[in-house]
C-alpha cells in the first residue's frame, strides 16, 4: 500500500515509524516531513494546506491512503476535497470532513454539540465584540475563579487563558474580543467554568459507525517544572496512568466516548479519523475540556508505542469503515517522551542551532518535531524541537530513559523539564 501521510512534527514522525513496521506498507510519502521521516519514508515538499500539490502527489504516486496529522487542513476540509474530486475520490482517508473537524475549529460549536447530546463538561458561554458588555456583566455575576476563556478558532494550542480573578478575566475578555488577541480565532470567545481534578488524553479511532480506544496519556503544557511558567504545546507525556482505571475507563466510554459517536451520526456528520478526548477526572468522574480531531502531539509519542497491533492496518479499517470487531494488542509497558524545545520558546524562540548527540541515544526513541537538515546537519527549526521516548515495565525507568536522552542531544539554547512522569509515579489513589 503507498500512504500519504501529512504533516512536519512530532506526532508526523511518530506516525511515519509506526506504519513503517506494517507489512502492508509498500511506499510511505510524507508532506512536508522532517528530517526524522526522511529516514523512513520519502519527504514531499508540499504544504499540508497545498490541496492542488497534494492532489498531484495522490496521483503521481499511486497513493491509496491518505493520513492527516495535524488540525488545519482537516478544519480548512482536505476530506472534502478529496471526495469532490472524481481523480483521486476513491483514495482512503484518516480525518473527518470540514464539518466534523469544527469539534476543534470551533469551540463554541463542540460545547453546543456536547450540550445537546448531554456530555458531561463545564458550564459555559459565548460572547462576541457586539455582546462584550454582557460578557463583563456575566464574568462579574455568574462565575467563580479562576474562570477559563478559550478563542473560538484554532490559535496554535495558546488560545486558552485562566483568570485568576475579575480583573484579569475582563481584562483578557477585552484583549480577546476587542484588540484580537488571537486574530480571527479570537472574534467568538467561549467562557467556560474552571474544573478541578486531574487531566488527561484519550484516543479514540472511529469509522463513522465503529469505533477503538487507544492507549490514555497525560501530557504537560507549562514550560516549567511543578507546571509552573507559559503553556506550551507540550513539553512530555505519560501512558498510562493510574488514574484511569479500568472503572474510569468505563464511565469515559458509556458517558463520553459512546455519546460522541452516536451525537455524530445523530447530527449527519460522518466521521472517520481520531478524536481526542481531553478530559478532568473529577473524583472518579469525567468532564471533557475539549476535542482535538486529530491526534495529540506529544501524547503521540508515548501512545503509538505501546500499541502492538499492525498500526497501518487499522488505519486502513477505519478509512474504509470497516473497525467492526477489531480488537487492538496494547504494551503493558510505561511509555515516558521529553520534549526538547528551542531557548526562548513559547514566546519568541531560536532557530539554526546545530543539534549533536544523536549517537549517544541508545536506549530512547528519538522523535524529530522542529528541526531541518541545513549544510548536512540537523538544526533547530521549530519551538518543540525534539521528543525522547523511553520504555520500560516500570515508569520509574521509563522516566530514567527519556530524561537521559533528553541530557544526551545538545545545541544552544536547549530546554526541557526534569520532572516529566514524576506527579504519576508519587500518585497514590
Amino acid at each position: 500500500m503507498n500512504v500519504l501521510l501529512l504533516g512536519s512534527g512530532g506526532r508526523e514522525h511518530a506516525f511515519a515509524w509506526k506504519m513503517s513496521q506494517s507489512p502492508l506498507l509498500s511506499n510511505l510519502y510524507i508532506a512536508p516531513g522532517n528530517p526524522g521521516t526522511a529516514e523512513i519514508g520519502t519527504n514531499l515538499p508540499i504544504a499540508v494546506t497545498d490541496f492542488e500539490g497534494i492532489k498531484s502527489a495522490i496521483i503521481s504516486h499511486h497513493i491509496e491512503l491518505v493520513v492527516v496529522g495535524p488540525e488545519e487542513p482537516l478544519v480548512r476540509g482536505i476530506r472534502d476535497f478529496i471526495e469532490a474530486d472524481a481523480m483521486i475520490s476513491h483514495v482512503g482517508i484518516v480525518g473527518p470532513g470540514k464539518l466534523g473537524a469544527q469539534l476543534e475549529g470551533s469551540k463554541d460549536f463542540s460545547k453546543n454539540f456536547m450540550n445537546r447530546h448531554k456530555i458531561p463538561t463545564a458550564k459555559s458561554e459565548t460572547f462576541i465584540k457586539d455582546t462584550i458588555e454582557e460578557g463583563l456583566a456575566y464574568l462579574a455575576n455568574n462565575v467563580s475563579f479562576p474562570i477559563v476563556l478559550k478563542a473560538d478558532g484554532l490559535a496554535a494550542g495558546k488560545g486558552v487563558i485562566i483568570a485568576q480573578n475579575l480583573k484579569e478575566a475582563q481584562d483578557t475578555l477585552k484583549e480577546m474580543l476587542l484588540d484580537a488577541k488571537f486574530g480571527d480565532a479570537s472574534s467568538k470567545v467561549v467562557i467556560e467554568d474552571f474544573l478541578h481534578g486531574i487531566e488527561l488524553s484519550v484516543f479514540v479511532l472511529s469509522d463513522g459507525e465503529n469505533y477503538v480506544i487507544l492507549p490514555e496519556a497525560k501530557d504537560y503544557k507549562r514550560i516549567r517544572d511543578n507546571d509552573e511558567g507559559l503553556n506550551t504545546g507540550g513539553m512530555g507525556a505519560v501512558s498510562p496512568v493510574p488514574f484511569a482505571n479500568e472503572k474510569f475507563m468505563e464511565k469515559v466510554k458509556s458517558k463520553v466516548v459512546e455519546p460522541t459517536i452516536k451525537g455524530l451520526k445523530e447530527d449527519g456528520i460522518p466521521y472517520q479519523g481520531f478524536i481526542f478526548i481531553g478530559l478532568m477526572n473529577q473524583n472518579g468522574d469525567p468532564s471533557v475540556i475539549e476535542y482535538n480531531v486529530r491526534m495529540g502531539d506529544p501524547e503521540t509519542e508515548v501512545v503509538l508505542p505501546r500499541i502492538e497491533s499492525d498500526f497501518l492496518s487499522l488505519l486502513f479499517a477505519a478509512s474504509k469503515g470497516k473497525l467492526n470487531g477489531i480488537k487492538i494488542a496494547l504494551s503493558e509497558q510505561f511509555a515516558v517522551t521529553t520534549m526538547l524545545v528551542a531557548g526562548g520558546y513559547p514566546e519568541d524562540y531560536r532557530k539554526g542551532d546545530v543539534m549533536s548527540g544523536f549517537d549517544l541515544v541508545k536506549d530512547a526513541i528519538v522523535f524529530h518535531a522542529g528541526t531541518k537538515e541545513q549544510d548536512g546537519k540537523i538544526v533547530t527549526s521549530g519551538g518543540r524541537v525534539m521528543a525522547l521516548t523511553g520504555m520500560s515495565n516500570t515508569l520509574e525507568s521509563a522516566i530514567q530513559k527519556s530524561q537521559k536522552a533528553a541530557n544526551a542531544i545538545q545545541y544552544e539554547g536547549k530546554h526541557f523539564r526534569k520532572d516529566i512522569g514524576l506527579d504519576v509515579l508519587r500518585y497514590k489513589p
